[in-house]
């Protein structure tokens, strides 16, 4: 395959964000990518903005001083909790909606990468809509910032305190679940503590809670107050305490910088770069911003093995299309439903561990369905897929009725739609303006493909429509999306 300038600022584009966009196609060919790479780090330097989408009435009942009392004390009435249920589960589908517009549409692509990566690292389950807009806030203000920071305030957010049960951790009573995956998941992984480290770690934990509005509060008099070892210190610890030492061990680093080059390079790991990566992660005081840096610009990023090596994730298939060909969803909400079919629904991950990616994403019935989605928005075709059945993908939370699933907490999701989308095709088209006939189809394949197997020209010509050079340019677009090989970036 020939590394071409326009590949590796694809590749790039692929990685640290969510693909190319359409208006931006032309720069490819002659843009260097330390050029580009610095353009990406300064579209994503600024700090993004709160995305709000709680029903104002929801607001209401959940702020108002009154009602908070009545919900410390259980007095809401059945018709009060099914409106929280109804509303909070309606606003969860917009928020995830929402976030998913940021992916496409916003400058910030390497946050926005980043922050799906946060959310798949830091995953939490949680009904409450304010508690995941804050988690999510968290994560993006943080997502290129410092991961002790970020480590600290996610472990301090009502969302992944009620979601490991940090809330139930009381002294003489503690509750393992948090002190678990903060060591398991977040910072070390596994081999680098013992069970004695979960124990006395929970303790330490011990006190942390959250209110209703979504406030971390320390309940001091829940709070084990006695003398902790934890991985080879001894001293009164507290879960801030807990978490310096964490950072103080190059095991998190190591951990966190493999995680990262899984995500942005490739799922075969070089150990090498990794150890190179992990030792500078460390000594910047983990800070993220210069971790990706030191990846992005790397020789070895742009290596043929790592160019079209990684499976698009579903929330990256859905949102590279919409930058690719630009378009307006009428039914928004149908991208839910793809979404739950191909094993990726924002905000519900399977379990703490977050999605597995990988070859993960990939089975017979997911695959089909991933190479019928360019052709379903083309010719606003009507699908009727389900949910996946993997428990470990939905949780348990999906019922069947009818055509229609239904994840607890999420409501009804209906089968059997169409998407209805409008495309807008004019940023695209002017890309090929001025490619000769000749070469129009492979020009075409080049960008939109990271692989240099494929579909070739005159099998590709075969099965596109021919009665003029924009039908052309759509029909081919279209086809090579419905590849294989367009699953991979």
């Amino acid at each position: 395959m020939a590394i071409t300038n326009q590949l590796k600022n694809q590749h790039l584009m692929w990685r640290a964000g969510f693909g190319p966009r359409a208006d931006a196609l032309d720069q490819f060919a002659s843009v260097s990518q330390k050029n580009l790479t610095k353009s990406i780090l300064k579209d994503s330097s600024g700090s993004p903005k709160y995305i709000d989408v709680a029903d104002n009435a929801l607001k209401g009942l959940m702020m108002g001083m009154n009602d908070i009392q009545k919900l410390k004390k259980g007095d809401l009435s059945a018709d009060e909790k099914k409106q929280l249920r109804q509303q909070s589960q309606h606003d969860i589908k917009n928020l995830n909606l929402a976030w998913l517009n940021e992916m496409v549409q916003s400058q910030a692509q390497l946050r926005e990468k980043m922050s799906l990566f946060w959310h798949g690292h830091f995953a939490s389950r949680n009904l409450n809509i304010f508690y995941q807009q804050l988690l999510l806030d968290v994560i993006r203000r943080n997502a290129l910032g410092n991961f002790g920071d970020l480590l600290r305030e996610v472990s301090k957010s009502a969302a992944m305190i009620n979601f490991l049960n940090n809330n139930q951790n009381k002294k003489d009573h503690p509750n393992e679940n948090f002190a678990r995956e903060v060591m398991e998941l977040f910072t070390m992984g596994r081999g680098n503590y013992s069970e004695n480290d979960v124990k006395e770690a929970a303790r330490a934990f011990t006190g942390w809670g959250a209110d209703i509005q979504g406030e971390f509060v320390f309940r001091k008099f829940q709070h084990d107050g006695g003398n902790k070892n934890f991985i080879g210190r001894s001293g009164n610890f507290d879960g801030d305490d807990i978490l310096n030492i964490l950072l103080e061990q190059k095991a998190t680093a190591h951990f966190i910088s493999k995680k990262i080059y899984r995500f942005l390079v490739n799922d075969n790991v070089d150990d090498q770069k990794v150890a190179w990566l992990s030792n500078r992660f460390y000594q910047s005081n983990y800070d993220i911003k210069s971790l990706l840096e030191d990846i992005l610009t790397s020789d070895w990023f742009y290596d043929e093995k790592n160019i079209g090596a990684k499976i698009k994730s579903p929330v990256e298939l859905l949102a590279g299309i919409r930058r690719m060909i630009p378009m307006r969803i009428e039914n928004e909400e149908v991208q839910l439903l793809v979404q739950a079919v191909l094993g990726q629904l924002l905000f519900y991950p399977p379990n703490v561990a977050g999605w597995p990616g990988g070859t993960n994403w990939i089975d017979s019935s997911s695959l089909m369905f991933r190479l019928r989605i360019p052709q379903i928005i083309y010719a606003a075709d009507e699908f009727d897929m389900k949910a996946k059945d993997d428990d470990d993908v939905m949780m348990g939370r999906r019922e069947m009725n009818g055509n229609a699933f239904r994840v607890k907490g999420l409501g009804k999701i209906n089968g059997g739609q169409m998407i209805k989308a409008e495309i807008f095709w004019a940023d695209y088209l002017k890309r090929f303006e001025s490619v000769p006939k000749e070469i129009l189809a492979s020009e075409i394949r080049k960008t939109i493909l990271q692989t240099a197997s494929g579909v070739s020209d005159d099998i590709l010509k075969k099965y596109i429509d021919q009665a003029g050079r924009e039908t052309f340019i759509k029909t081919a677009t279209i086809q090579l999306m419905s590849t294989p090989e367009y699953q991979l970036c």
